[in-house]
């Protein structure tokens, strides 16, 4: 399975308004591991930036200047991610911002004629409802390291954001229970337990908690093919 981690700084909020591309970073999964291949380019938008949006990624009219025009990396880009499934966090507004440049070059394609399209902010949204699910707030949600994050740059983002992803739809991949290990010797060392030891508390899953859980399989179901706990316990499978 090939997906392709997608990113987009702009000059605005609303490509309705005459804004445009200025930024577009991808990185590419391969089986859900990073294959070391990325896309990252800026564009000349042709037009000034808004203030707000240069506070948000700092990116000036003055340094793209010397940048290509997106007709110039256009074919390039829809190359990079044909036949893909692109994961975009709020992607609404990136795919609306691509289409609309396609459309300034009198293209009748769309985005989703070259790849699927997967929302991470929608799915975040089923697994913690009610709950802030900006990459920000994702980051510290799954323990994503954006030290380095002082301001939104779109192949940044796009490397966060695979991390989120695979934390978010792969759940914890390792438990620490190797058994390889030589037996521990010394203070903590483990011992058998007495037999008077009091029982162990068991804490049931309640109705919000089981939802995001039923809600996390789907998700590992529909993005991978295939979950074990389906395949251990078929009759959990919606």
């Amino acid at each position: 399975m090939r997906q392709i981690i997608l990113d987009t700084e702009t000059t605005g909020l609303e490509s309705a308004d005459g804004h445009r591309v200025i930024e577009i970073g991808c990185v590419e999964l391969i089986d859900r591991r990073p294959s070391g291949r990325d896309f990252h380019q800026y564009v000349n938008p042709e037009r000034d930036i808004e203030d707000g949006a240069l506070e948000v990624h700092g990116i000036s009219r003055e340094f793209l200047q010397d940048k290509p025009v997106f007709a110039d990396v256009v074919e390039e880009l829809l190359e990079f991610m044909e036949g893909a499934e692109l994961v975009i966090h709020n992607a609404p507004f990136d795919v609306g911002f691509l289409d609309a440049e396609l459309a300034l070059l009198g293209r009748p394609d769309r985005i989703t004629d070259h790849a699927r399209v997967l929302d991470t902010l929608e799915l975040a949204r089923e697994l913690h409802p009610g709950q802030r699910n900006s990459l920000d707030a994702l980051c510290k949600r799954y323990e994503v390291d954006a030290s380095s994050r002082s301001l939104h740059g779109a192949l940044l983002d796009a490397q966060l954001l695979a991390d989120v992803y695979l934390a978010m739809t792969g759940g914890q991949s390792d438990l620490g229970l190797s058994f390889d290990a030589p037996p521990a010797s010394g203070p903590g060392a483990g011992h058998d337990l007495p037999d008077e030891r009091p029982a162990l508390a068991v804490l049931r899953a309640n109705e919000a908690e089981t939802r995001a859980h039923e809600a996390r399989l789907h998700a590992i179901h529909e993005q991978v093919g295939h979950c074990l706990w389906y395949e251990l316990e078929p009759t959990k499978q919606a």
